[in-house]
């Protein structure tokens, strides 16, 4: 049932996902980034066309973001309940504004830092086994757009897992709810990586192209 409360972290989640930190940071760089790579405005293409740096700072703060989105109202300064449920709302919405973020016109990035940062507040099991899921799909492929996809297939299975083994005091039906969400919204946003995959066009990570 929607609140106040609920709405209120729904909001500020959107409005935390839609702060733009591939934009910003690569703007600090003297570079475009819907103009370079991909064009896609996060961390694998700032990484990509300006360097690691700039590429895990914006991956940091996009984690940041995501995890904020979860957790702001059990900060003291914000306290007004200690229902970490709330944070069902905040994640789905921060992942929903990084990729169609409201400060830089809808133009949003894939939101796979996000749900990890955001993961951290909900789901820190499932997060660690996506996260070994990740690693193992990148350095057997090379392809980030893989390894963020296997991350995301992960998250519904490790949370049913854990439901059906007896733990519904943290994983229950709604937080497998989240995470089919969570995947599908991953999934959705890397399916032009699934085409240039099935012909053989997608390129594989060999870290910065720029000089």
């Amino acid at each position: 049932m929607l609140s106040v409360e609920t709405i209120g972290v729904a909001l500020i989640g959107y409005l935390l996902g839609s702060i733009p930190f591939a934009v910003i940071v690569s703007k600090r760089f003297g570079v475009d980034i819907y103009s370079v790579g991909s064009g896609n405005p996060g961390a694998t293409n700032v990484l990509r066309e300006i360097g690691k740096p700039a590429g895990y700072t914006v991956f940091a703060l996009d984690f940041i973001k995501g995890f904020l989105a979860t957790y702001w109202f059990m900060i003291p300064l914000f306290h007004s309940t200690d229902d970490p449920i709330l944070g069902l709302w905040g994640l789905p919405a921060a992942v929903l504004g990084h990729t169609y973020p409201i400060f830089s016109g809808f133009r949003g990035g894939k939101g796979v830092a996000t749900a990890m940062g955001g993961l951290l507040g909900v789901m820190p099991v499932c997060l660690m086994m996506g996260l070994a899921v990740w690693v193992i799909i990148f350095y057997s492929t090379r392809y980030v757009a893989m390894a963020s996809i296997g991350f995301g297939v992960s998250l519904p299975l490790c949370s049913l897992t854990i439901w059906w083994l007896g733990d519904e005091g943290r994983y229950h039906g709604g937080v497998v709810g989240l995470a089919f969400l969570v995947m599908a919204l991953i999934i959705w946003r890397h399916r032009s990586n699934l085409v240039r995959i099935r012909e053989g066009t997608e390129s594989r990570f060999e870290g910065k192209r720029r000089s």
